[in-house]
């Protein structure tokens, strides 16, 4: 292993010693990683979190089932790259980076985590790590969830379901530069930042209640983050040949969806350096603003994140390390 400093053998961490919410986390003391073949440890400055990450099986256990408990949840990061392990290459000692983590692993609620090298990319030169360490997750699975599943192009139109969110605020404007069309919906509160970020109209889910959704129009892509009776009466909205993609549950077709030509599916998003390396680019290009809802210092993780799971905040919570 090659390194620029000497760390401490404790580092302070967010964790978890049993599976639960937010109740669970503690912020202590824990060892601090050492960087394996392929990987490097990342001085993390700040780090990022999804609300409803302590639910999934992969924060518990590891590929093999077997549990991992205490944990350290928060999987995506800003900060710079103290050390190499054996075979890495890049990124170098003393890069400032971004990255998104291995669910299957430690997060980023620390002062250092260990990181495969090629899910990193360069942090954008233009923010704060507090601010990139909000790009990494939201960033990928907006651009994941537009272009590489939902094969959105200039002159189409898109619905983003959730548009006030973590992900939909980058959806919006990454769907606004490629040329497209954006109906924004979500409740009341994220009207002005949807049109604020690019969007065309903003639909109130709030006024529409349990009715159809049919004043959102009709669009090529319907990319929802919201799940629920919201997905299930999104069929309505798609043309032929439509795609709605969803990264909050897998979409229930209805009888007529194959005759109308429509595609359905959902995704998890997966770490991709030149997606983060472009991310990063229109973030300095200043073409992808950052919406930060919430930056709370480490040791108030655990409140932050029980606030964020409570909902009505725009934006990404931050925990700042250093």
């Amino acid at each position: 292993m090659s390194t620029d400093l000497e760390t401490a053998p404790t580092m302070w961490a967010l964790r978890a010693h049993t599976s639960g919410g937010p109740e669970t986390l503690r912020y202590e003391e824990a060892p601090t990683p050492e960087p394996g073949t392929g990987d490097v440890l990342v001085r993390v400055h700040a780090a990022s979190f999804t609300a409803t990450e302590l639910e999934w099986p992969s924060t518990w256990t590891d590929r093999r089932g077997l549990d991992r408990t205490p944990v350290i949840p928060g999987h995506e990061i800003s900060g710079v790259v103290v050390a190499q392990g054996w075979g890495t290459v890049a990124p170098a000692i003393g890069d400032e980076v971004i990255g998104l983590l291995d669910w299957y692993r430690d997060g980023g609620a620390a002062e250092y985590v260990t990181v495969e090298g090629h899910n990193l990319g360069p942090k954008p030169q233009s923010v704060d790590h507090a601010t990139a360490a909000a790009v990494p997750l939201a960033g990928l699975t907006a651009w994941q969830g537009l272009f590489d599943h939902g094969h959105l192009q200039a002159g189409q139109t898109v619905v983003v379901h959730g548009a006030g969110g973590g992900v939909g605020t980058y959806a919006v404007q990454l769907a606004r530069n490629a040329g497209a069309r954006v109906i924004a919906t979500g409740r009341a509160h994220a009207a002005d930042v949807a049109v604020d970020l690019g969007a065309d109209t903003f639909v109130d889910l709030d006024q529409l209640g349990d009715g159809p959704l049919g004043d959102a129009g009709t669009a090529d892509v319907v990319f929802d983050t919201v799940g629920g009776s919201v997905l299930a009466r999104s069929w309505p909205l798609l043309r032929p040949g439509g795609r709605l993609i969803s990264v909050a549950e897998p979409p229930s077709a209805p009888d007529d969806a194959q005759a109308a030509d429509v595609t359905a599916l959902y995704f998890v998003v997966i770490p991709d350096r030149a997606q983060l390396t472009e991310l990063s680019r229109l973030v300095d290009a200043g073409d992808l603003r950052v919406v930060v809802g919430a930056s709370v210092p480490l040791r108030d993780g655990q409140s932050a994140w029980a606030d964020k799971m409570a909902g009505g905040s725009s934006g990404k919570t931050v925990l700042q390390i250093r």
